[in-house]
């Protein structure tokens, strides 16, 4: 594995373009997002294990890039403007070729806000076919949020939808390397979306892969139960997760985050068998599991109640 240190671009005639509003200008006078090159052409970033503050920059989840002989395919692009920014100057440090796709693993701020930095190379944004609606009833929370969060540092952030969609699966060719993309069941999102290098063996979960932080239910824990069983099943040589270690052993890491979310499962059908009410099983389910996982405290209660809506109906 081999790090990239990657220049600050910077000089005065960049600087006083950016100051009269040429955008290209204010790109190229961003200092670029620190990435580690995994394999040949395969370059990622490592997100902080936290949620969005000012501190971070909502810099919090692991984006990248993939480049072929023709072109490049950018895959997440953080929780803002300014980092997609950084992540293009990643790729103008590593390569002049156009970026051709943007893609998104999903629809939440960490993986998709930095779409905009990349509008002037006139990529096809890719993403699941149910991720432009999803965006969209989620768009005015997502802005506040961000806004409430970040201030200033939120500044031209804006959500960008797909402008190519993947519905079942699809192969992007970006000149000697193919990538098959691939949508999923509901899952960590009604919208996950993976991306499989061929060149590398590689699979690129996104969220749904979590690596020593707390998987986050904001889809359905049961097809996210099938979606793990299908991962396994594809036997990538890599799997890169949308947080936690950028090389993390997968096989242990998928199996940490299936025995949670099937624990949950199983304790939140008993209670519920039990006559518990949401309020008492979020009291209650997997306190043990506390330190077994980063942001516990602040998603496991989400998880709960996300399961116990999901299965106080089944039949």
């Amino acid at each position: 594995m081999q790090r990239v240190r990657l220049a600050f671009f910077a000089c005065v005639a960049y600087v006083a373009s950016a100051a009269c509003g040429d955008p290209a200008a204010a790109w190229e006078a961003t200092r670029p997002l620190a990435v580690v090159q995994l394999e040949p052409g395969l370059y990622f970033h490592r997100g902080q294990d936290n949620v969005a503050t000012r501190e971070n920059g909502g810099d919090i989840a692991n984006i990248g890039f993939i480049v072929g002989s023709r072109c490049v395919a950018a895959i997440d692009t953080g929780g803002t403007a300014a980092e997609g920014r950084a992540l293009r100057a990643a790729i103008r440090a590593v390569t002049p070729l156009p970026v051709c796709y943007v893609i998104n693993t999903h629809m939440h701020p960490d993986h998709i806000f930095g779409n905009v930095a990349f509008a002037a190379d006139h990529p096809q944004f890719v993403g699941s076919a149910t991720l432009a609606e999803a965006e969209a009833s989620h768009e005015e929370s997502y802005m506040r949020v961000l806004k409430r969060e970040l201030g200033d540092l939120a500044e031209g952030s804006v959500i960008v939808p797909p402008s190519l969609t993947v519905s079942g699966s699809m192969k992007l060719d970006l000149g000697k390397r193919v990538l098959r993309l691939r949508t999923w069941k509901t899952a960590h999102t009604n919208n996950d979306l993976t991306v499989y290098d061929e060149a590398s063996g590689t699979l690129i979960a996104g969220d749904l892969l979590f690596a020593g932080c707390i998987p986050v239910i904001d889809g359905a824990v049961l097809g996210w139960l099938d979606d793990i069983a299908a991962m396994r099943a594809m036997n990538p040589r890599r799997i890169v997760p949308g947080h936690g270690p950028l090389v993390a052993p997968w096989r242990e890491a998928l199996a940490a985050e299936e025995a949670y979310l099937a624990h949950l499962v199983h304790d939140v059908r008993a209670a519920i068998e039990q006559g518990r009410t949401m309020q008492q099983a979020v009291e209650t389910i997997g306190q043990e599991e506390r330190g077994e996982w980063r942001l516990f405290d602040i998603y496991h209660r989400r998880n709960v109640t996300a399961a116990y809506a999901e299965l106080e109906w089944e039949q």
